[in-house]
């Protein structure tokens, strides 16, 4: 694609205001040395990483065995056979008729393809295109594992931070029954009074309980994706996330940073391994010219080892030649294919480039909005705070009833579970 059709947007133009190249250990922002631990353990034992990894030696040893194509290829054979010769008028064999003899045989055959147009040639630089396509994709899939550890780790930073709110929530609620117990014992307070306040008080221990599971499968899904049973998983202790400094960025965006990414990078390498196939198509049209050579040597009759000594020596060299001539169209059909391959490899390598800017710029947009969102949330939860700490007051005085308490402690909830929502994206956002 032309790079006017990349065209960035403001986000974009203006991250690269700050000069910083992203660390390759980037998780290590956050500031929390159990995070750092685990995603190293995931890196290592990782089931996923382990196929991606064979997947790459499975793909360099692909490449190895195109590229032994190209080498001279020599093969032995021999073989020791005890042979009954009949009695023939028409052919012979002579005096050997009627007996049984040995028969054996030893021969050295050297095969060369002198790859006039290429095809071996190119058929070496797929298979090693393909090879790098695979390393890039296994690059992709450890920084997959390594994104998706800390969004679950964040997922459990979240929960605990819902869990104290709700743990609070059940502390004044707590504070309010007894307050309107006193009340109602001081002769000033009544039993409807009573009853609301002990209304909220189940759901709040059910809410609890809900988050207590929820952080029970958030350390199963830490434990599976570094690779160990559930048990490791509940060695986990509360997440410490922080994010004191800003996020620098690279200060060329998004050429020099786009090309380093795994999945352009595996995407380009995907549309070299197609136009090498295509290559490789067009040489299946021209004649195929290989060198042959065979030498050996063979013994009828004697000994059983008589004929390694040479005596009946043979030998035969000079080009095999091969053309196709008709082929019902096979030839056609696989240049078709692999055009179409082509086709294809390129469009999807456009589509990453397109998808992969947009990625970007959302990322910026989201992380620059989670700021903003971060202090407006933090201006929400303080005003709540001091509405709900008006009306504990006011009704501890007797000047409001227990609705307005209710009401101001079920705003001050609401906003306290924003704030951390709002938090857990921006940590995610990261």
């Amino acid at each position: 694609m032309p790079v006017a059709a990349l065209a960035t947007d403001a986000a974009i133009q203006s991250a690269a205001a700050d000069a910083h190249w992203p660390s390759a250990q980037w998780w290590r922002a956050y500031g929390d040395p159990q995070l750092n631990r685990w995603v190293e353990l995931a890196v290592q034992g990782s089931p996923s990483l382990a196929m991606a990894a064979a997947r790459v030696r499975q793909a360099r040893a692909m490449a190895g065995v195109a590229e032994a194509a190209e080498a001279v290829q020599i093969n032995g054979t021999s073989t020791l056979k005890r042979h009954n010769w009949p009695t023939d008028p028409f052919y012979g064999p002579g005096d050997l008729a009627n007996s049984t003899t040995w028969d054996n045989n030893a021969a050295l055959g050297l095969t060369y393809a002198l790859d006039l147009w290429g095809r071996e040639r190119n058929a070496t630089e797929q298979a090693l295109d393909l090879a790098h396509m695979s390393a890039a994709q296994a690059r992709m899939a450890q920084l997959e594992l390594q994104n998706n550890v800390v969004r679950a780790y964040i997922q459990l930073s979240l929960h605990y931070a819902r869990r104290d709110i709700v743990h609070a929530t059940l502390e004044q609620q707590q504070q309010i029954l007894a307050l309107a117990q006193r009340r109602l014992d001081g002769g000033i307070g009544t039993h409807f009074e009573v009853s609301q306040a002990q209304t909220p008080l189940p759901e709040t221990h059910r809410q609890l309980d809900a988050l207590d599971e929820e952080i029970a499968l958030s350390r199963n899904q830490l434990a599976a994706l570094a690779g160990f049973g559930p048990g490791q998983g509940a060695q986990l202790q509360r997440p410490s996330l922080s994010l004191g400094a800003p996020l620098p960025l690279p200060s060329a965006l998004p050429a020099q940073l786009l090309g380093q990414r795994p999945d352009v990078v595996a995407s380009r390498w995907q549309v070299a391994a197609q136009a090498r196939g295509i290559d490789v198509a067009h040489a299946g049209f021209y004649p195929n010219v290989d060198l042959v050579a065979g030498l050996g040597f063979m013994a009828t009759g004697g000994g059983a080892l008589e004929f390694i000594t040479g005596k009946k020596l043979n030998y035969n060299v000079g080009p095999a030649i091969s053309l196709p001539i008709f082929d019902g169209g096979r030839l056609r059909a696989q240049l078709g294919e692999a055009s179409a391959g082509y086709d294809l490899a390129l469009a999807q390598y456009n589509q990453t480039l397109i998808d992969a800017l947009k990625s970007i710029s959302d990322q910026l947009i989201r992380r620059e909005s989670m700021d903003k969102q971060q202090a407006f949330a933090a201006e929400s939860v303080a005003s709540a705070q001091k509405t709900y700490d008006i009306a504990t007051i006011a009704f501890e005085r007797g000047l409001t009833d227990y609705l307005n308490v209710l009401n101001a402690q079920t705003q001050l909830f609401a906003q306290q579970q924003v704030q951390q929502q709002v938090q857990a994206a921006r940590l995610s956002a990261h």
